[in-house]
């Protein structure tokens, strides 16, 4: 049924990759909100369409990192914070593990393709978030942790997606390469999505609205606010 869990012991990392933009709304929402409703939120998008412990949470705990990171905190502090509430939740092991494992390879001097190995493939929803965490953590900049996020034998995609978030809120939009922009497909789509994201929360909309231009040109865009 719409808007119910999925009913399903899936833990694909496609929930995963969901949620990103909860932790930038949650920061747009600020002072109101917290971190522990942002993972709730972030955990509850991803069981829409994956209905496993670890499917959830880890979109939970990307939620709260992007958060964390747009906010200002380092990638460390920001880890800490999602474990903090990680640790709350029932069935965290698994998400846990995975976690700290990408935690401790960052710091072995290992190269990345065997420290990524290690780490899995990506298919599934707690191996993707630890590459994606290992990739941003050793990374020299946006460029360099991407390229390493989208070149081992796993769903190189998905971690590419992923690791782009985190660097990404971690350095802004003029840390991506001018040649990566250039030829991006449908770029005023994307900046008016982000550009609404930031102004939602000056919109006087509703049923209590008086502005109906506005709730037209709203509903238009995103039925079923």
């Amino acid at each position: 049924m719409l808007g119910e869990p999925a009913s399903n012991n899936s833990k694909g990392c496609g929930g995963l990759m969901q949620v990103a933009l909860v932790g930038l709304f949650a920061w747009r929402l600020r002072p109101d909100g917290s971190p522990e409703e942002t993972f709730q939120l972030g955990a509850e998008l991803a069981a829409l369409t994956h209905g496993h412990p670890t499917g959830a949470l880890t979109g939970g705990v990307l939620a709260v990192l992007i958060l964390a990171l747009t906010d200002g905190a380092s990638l460390p502090d920001a880890l800490t914070a999602s474990k903090a509430i990680l640790r709350t939740k029932a069935s965290f092991e698994e998400t846990m593990r995975a976690i700290e494992m990408a935690e401790h390879l960052a710091g072995a001097e290992l190269p990345y393709e065997v420290a990524m190995a290690r780490l899995g493939l990506g298919w599934i929803a707690e191996e993707a978030l630890a590459i994606s965490i290992y990739c941003a953590l050793v990374a020299r900049n946006f460029k360099h942790g991407v390229i390493l996020a989208v070149n081992h034998d796993g769903d190189s995609d998905s971690t590419g997606s992923i690791t782009g978030n985190l660097l990404g809120a971690m350095h802004g939009v003029k840390a991506i390469p001018s040649e990566w922009l250039e030829p991006l497909e449908l770029p005023d789509v994307i900046t008016e999505l982000a550009q609404d994201l930031y102004s939602f929360k000056e919109w006087e909309i509703g049923e209590h609205s008086e502005n109906e231009e506005l709730n037209q040109r709203i509903w238009r865009k995103y039925p079923g606010f």
